[in-house]
């Protein structure tokens, strides 16, 4: 596998694409997809490139594939993000000519099921970030998250050392994207507590590589983009975190125990575990529901590790992923956990 590297970045004035490698959401709820869109352009001073999956339900893997190599070999775009996730990216991945995105390396930025195509970018020599769609980041109600915006801007335009810092206020909850009211009023939020830190007397540098827990276990089951040689892997920093679908603290442990077994955990000296998502539609648990679910998960991932790699740093509650404000977090770029000096940075 090709170590990977860190793509030209875009400045602004730029074109960037605009596609939907999972789901194609914009066209049910263009709310925030439109804001997201506005805020590419005003804020960030980026101009967006449509394709013609962008804002299409079913569209049929080789369709999604065929407008990421479309964006990709335009030699006037110069970054790539996603409007949000899904569930079936995985499909697309086959579909994917390796050496035309190698050739064309470009920034991607997406979250969730975009996991699979971080993997692939990982795999293929190109540092991603996951982090940052249009329709949940840059599409939040009223402003974006102050520290998510503020990250994006240093992951798109600038490259070098950027220190993440513990949210003060966090939220989960969602409000219905079908309702104008929804984007009149900035998220509730609530105070956080900050990270927590296991084995924190060493400091661990190294590349990191993860993303969203259940698109992982599909790619394990798959064996797909999960390298057959784990000693890549070795030395770098794993971050994982869950979605939406609030996997139980049984099904977290089970895929970490399969990642042991695989012998993928011991790769990792340091984990970062992203603050749990405890809320959806589905289960709008009440915040002491919440905060048993979140503790049960932690809990899980502790036992994972104790059986599989006990001198792992660990650090819990790390803002990204599917809470709200998350950071944008290079996939296969250098992170630095100092566990004595309780601090995360990444490279972007």
């Amino acid at each position: 596998m090709t170590t990977p590297a860190y793509p030209p970045k875009p400045s602004p004035g730029d074109r960037i694409a605009v596609v939907s490698p999972s789901s194609g959401l914009p066209a049910l709820f263009p709310r925030p997809y439109e804001l997201g869109l506005r805020r590419l352009r005003e804020e960030y001073g980026l101009e967006p490139v449509e394709y013609p999956t962008t804002r299409r339900m079913g569209a049929t893997p080789q369709e999604r594939a065929d407008d990421l190599h479309a964006a990709f070999a335009d030699p006037d775009v110069k970054a790539v993000i996603a409007t949000i996730g899904g569930d079936d990216q995985i499909t697309v991945l086959p579909l994917l000519d390796r050496e035309l995105l190698r050739a064309n390396p470009k920034p991607f930025f997406g979250t969730s099921d975009n996991s699979n195509l971080l993997a692939f970018l990982y795999n293929t020599g190109i540092v991603g970030y996951h982090g940052a769609s249009v329709m949940c980041e840059l599409g939040r109600p009223v402003a974006m998250a102050q520290s998510t915006a503020d990250s994006l801007r240093a992951a798109l335009f600038t490259s070098g050392a950027y220190e993440l810092r513990p949210a003060g206020h966090w939220n989960d909850v969602d409000r219905d994207w079908a309702d104008p009211a929804t984007f009149e009023a900035a998220p509730d939020t609530r105070p956080a507590t900050g990270w927590s830190w296991l084995n924190a007397d060493r400091v661990v540098e190294g590349r990191s590589w993860g993303g969203n827990l259940e698109i992982l276990s599909w790619l394990l089951m798959a064996d797909r983009e999960i390298a057959h040689d784990l000693s890549v892997y070795d030395g770098g920093v794993l971050f994982l975190e869950t979605s939406e679908e609030l996997p139980g603290a049984t099904e977290v442990f089970r895929i970490l125990r399969s990642m042991g077994e695989r012998g993928l955990l011991r790769r990792f000296p340091a984990l970062l575990m992203a603050r749990a998502k405890t809320w959806s539609f589905e289960h709008p648990n009440s915040p002491e529901q919440g905060a048993r679910y979140a503790a049960e998960q932690r809990e899980a991932v502790q036992r994972a590790l104790q059986a599989y790699a006990p001198d792992t740093l660990a650090v819990f509650d790390v803002d990204f992923g599917h809470t709200d404000p998350p950071y944008v977090v290079p996939y296969g770029g250098t992170v630095r956990v100092d566990g004595p000096a309780r601090r995360i940075t990444v490279t972007y």
